[in-house]
């Protein structure tokens, strides 16, 4: 008779293995805080950075290189996604919703860029970044320390 036991764990590998929940969490919370610091001065009508308006950047982003209509709706779209679905992400809270309007604003910004592709100075890397990560949020989910998961256990 053969017993099959699983290869045994390094000791790095068993404490990453615990600490994967908590680092994820971190990771979504710290995706979240980068994107609310983008959102926030366009609620609040403050400069940002570079950008004396930022609503306003958004509002000729979407308008004159996008070449979308409905610019300044899309903007204050842009707006709370970058606000509310930060503090949404934060919490774990409609996880791969928010997550998945992300991935398509970072890439409608990718686009935006994509003539010129930038790597600095204001550059392509943000969104791209950004956007991946959004991906991963995508098929990862909320995790086990988030509202979407607490809400799964109830039901």
């Amino acid at each position: 008779m053969t017993v099959t036991t699983a290869p045994p764990r390094s000791l790095a590998g068993a404490w990453a293995a615990r600490l994967e929940p908590g680092l994820y969490v971190l990771l979504r919370i710290v995706f979240a805080i980068v994107l609310f610091t983008h959102g926030l001065p366009k609620a609040l009508g403050i400069p940002h950075g570079s950008m004396q308006d930022p609503m306003a950047g958004s509002i000729g982003l979407i308008q004159n290189v996008l070449g979308l209509p409905f610019a300044p709706q899309l903007a204050f779209l842009v707006m709370l996604l970058e606000t509310g679905g930060a503090l949404m992400l934060a919490l774990g809270l409609a996880t791969r919703l928010v997550a998945s309007l992300v991935v398509l604003q970072m890439t409608a910004i990718s686009v935006a860029l994509g003539p010129t592709w930038p790597w600095l100075d204001r550059g392509i890397e943000f969104p791209v970044l950004m956007g991946v990560l959004a991906l991963y949020i995508v098929a990862r989910g909320g995790g086990r320390h988030a509202i979407d998961a607490w809400l799964g256990r109830r039901a």
